[in-house]
């Protein structure tokens, strides 16, 4: 593919990009080609995704991964066969909502520049990209595959101005074989357009509203360029205890029509959202407060986040003139609903203790999540505190990002970022207990890279609390067989000591099992249930949170197996007597909502 006279093409002829966002590592492999069939059905010639680095390589010390769930040379097999073109995002800076924005938090946690000329930056990512790329070029048209673009970086006219950086990375994709079309995207502000652009190389605007403001901004940097919205943002995504955004479809509809128009080239963000699985999800900093993304990822897109056709599908679809072609795609069926009753094994902080790794050596100061090398998760904090015969104030000062607090085994209080806490003290020392957890790490803007655990001093009001040894729970590590044999040894423990495993209760591990006669996708409700994560026969669906948006999490059914399925929950405060399955998701109360710059 290649540009001329302000028009693309594709082997000679004039073309128009006809794009959706789907990632490979937000759907089950197992799914890759049913919602790329809804991608044909939509009216769409091919696909665009990002390529999460930590998602391949999230140790430092473990050769990158690119096999299952990885593999995403069958994910550009499975394109190919259905006659889809593929553009490629490989960042390594991806954003989406991502955690760390694909960068790894081995790497963030260094002291180098980030997104940047600096050695100690571009080093790593070279060396990540000789591993890569060279994994992608065959699959370029040039060679008979479906890579028809690559893009260089990702909105970094949003980020910074070392044009020396996109420009290097620019080269280095060439030196390694990318030989397809490259392409910068940013936002439609002469800012984000002149920040992020290359002499020589197309650039892209990535936008939700105003496509000709922006078709005119681009034309006038370069009026030889065509007009591609590498992002149409026809949804919005979702954070903790804000409403689930929605856009209404004939707006929206209205909008690509706008982008089409002139032979305007499209890909429409998200047109599959997929799910944030595990620990995945960012984060964003809004006005000084972490606003960490939900498990969803839905966005409102065209194609749900369970692959069922919207009403947006409808009206994208006849904006990109399908309307009367047939449907290809299969009618999607869901596994009949059911209650399942759970038993209750040990209290969160032993449940802490047998999931987590040893006690760290103490230290005069608490560890960080980085120096402990955890990237999600939990960090179980603990120091020995002399308190006064008296209510006495803790004081903490660089919480990242949220902790409950226990002394000698009783909860206290629980805060975010900071805060001051009243105990009762005895005049002797007790067990101070804090739990932090990682809610999601920054994917977008200045505080990309930022540090997790216990940041800030603590303090006995004003002495400092010296002598910490930390617990590492990297919940995102659990090997299966580990996670099974500790719910089941905290029930064996739990009954032995009289204690009734059903019932509602107090946080901790709780786990059950079902019959499934055929595995079918399903939704998950937690009634009764706090805040926590689920595990389906050892595979992490993510985090629930009943503060909202999102009060199911989607459980594709490759997940499940014909015959019996074990379902485990650690909670972190207040247990529910069992869970649900039901076929459609509850996503919370909406809100309308149109980026606009």
């Amino acid at each position: 593919m290649h540009w001329g006279d302000g028009k693309l093409f594709r082997n000679g002829v004039p073309h128009s990009i006809r794009s959706g966002s789907l990632h490979y590592f937000r759907v089950v492999p197992e799914h890759w080609r049913d919602r790329m069939l809804r991608f044909v059905d939509l009216g769409l010639n091919s696909i665009d995704t990002y390529i999460p680095w930590n998602f391949h390589q999230p140790q430092v010390d473990a050769a990158p991964g690119f096999t299952g769930w990885r593999d995403i040379g069958a994910f550009m097999d499975t394109a190919a066969d259905l006659g889809l073109d593929v553009l490629l995002r490989p960042g390594p800076y991806i954003c989406a909502e991502w955690s760390n924005g694909g960068l790894p938090a081995w790497l963030t946690a260094r002291d180098i520049t980030l997104r940047s000329s600096d050695p100690g930056y571009q080093q790593p990512v070279e060396t990540w990209f000789e591993e890569l790329i060279p994994r992608l070029a065959p699959y370029q048209a040039v060679h008979g595959g479906p890579v028809v673009a690559v893009q260089v970086e990702n909105e970094y006219g949003s980020y910074g101005d070392d044009a020396r950086y996109p420009g290097w990375l620019a080269s280095l994709l060439r030196r390694l074989g990318v030989q397809e079309l490259l392409y910068t995207a940013d936002g439609p502000t002469d800012l984000m357009i002149d920040g992020g652009s290359i002499p020589g190389i197309m650039m892209a605007a990535t936008l939700g509203s105003k496509p000709d403001e922006a078709r005119a901004l681009l034309r006038s940097r370069r009026p030889d360029e065509p007009f591609f919205v590498a992002e149409f943002w026809n949804g919005w995504f979702d954070h903790w205890g804000q409403p689930h955004h929605v856009r209404d479809a004939d707006n929206a509809a209205e909008v690509a029509r706008g982008i089409l128009t002139d032979g305007g080239s499209i890909s429409i963000y998200m047109a599959h959202g997929g799910t944030n699985f595990g620990l995945w999800s960012g984060a964003n900093v809004v006005e000084g407060e972490l606003r960490p993304t939900i498990t969803s990822y839905d966005s409102d897109a065209p194609i749900a986040e369970d692959g069922r056709l919207t009403p947006k599908f409808f009206a994208l679809r006849e904006a990109l003139g399908m309307a009367d072609q047939p449907l290809r795609s299969p009618e999607l069926r869901y596994l009949p609903e059911r209650s399942v009753p759970l038993q209750h094994g040990a209290g969160l902080l032993d449940a802490l203790g047998g999931l987590g790794g040893p006690l760290a050596e103490r230290t005069a100061s608490p560890a960080s999540f980085e120096d402990l090398d955890v990237d999600g998760g939990l960090v179980v904090y603990e120091a020995d505190v002399l308190l006064p015969d008296r209510p006495v104030e803790l004081v903490f000062d660089g919480v990242a990002d949220r902790a409950q607090i226990f002394l000698d085994g009783e909860h206290q209080a629980t805060i975010t970022a900071a805060g001051t806490v009243t105990v009762i003290g005895t005049g002797l020392v007790s067990k101070l207990t804090v739990v932090v957890e990682n809610l999601g790490r920054v994917n977008y803007g200045p505080q990309l890279g930022s540090r997790k655990g216990l940041l800030g001093p603590v303090l006995v009001e004003r002495r400092l609390v010296h002598g910490w040894r930390a617990r590492p729970v990297a919940l995102d590590r659990l090997d299966a067989l580990h996670l099974r044999s500790v719910v089941e040894r905290s029930v064996i423990e739990r009954s032995g000591d009289g204690a009734t495993p059903d019932g509602t209760g107090d946080g901790g591990l709780s786990s059950g099992t079902f019959h499934v006669d055929e595995p079918l996708d399903t939704h998950l409700r937690l009634p009764g249930f706090t805040k926590g994560f689920v595990w389906i026969n050892g595979a992490m669906l993510g985090r629930y949170w009943n503060i909202g948006p999102q009060q199911t999490l989607y459980v594709p059914g490759p997940l499940l197996r014909s015959g019996s399925n074990r379902i485990v929950v650690l909670e972190l405060h207040r247990s529910g007597s069992g869970v649900e399955f039901v076929s459609r998701p509850e996503l919370g109360p909406t809100e309308e909502y149109v980026e606009e710059f």
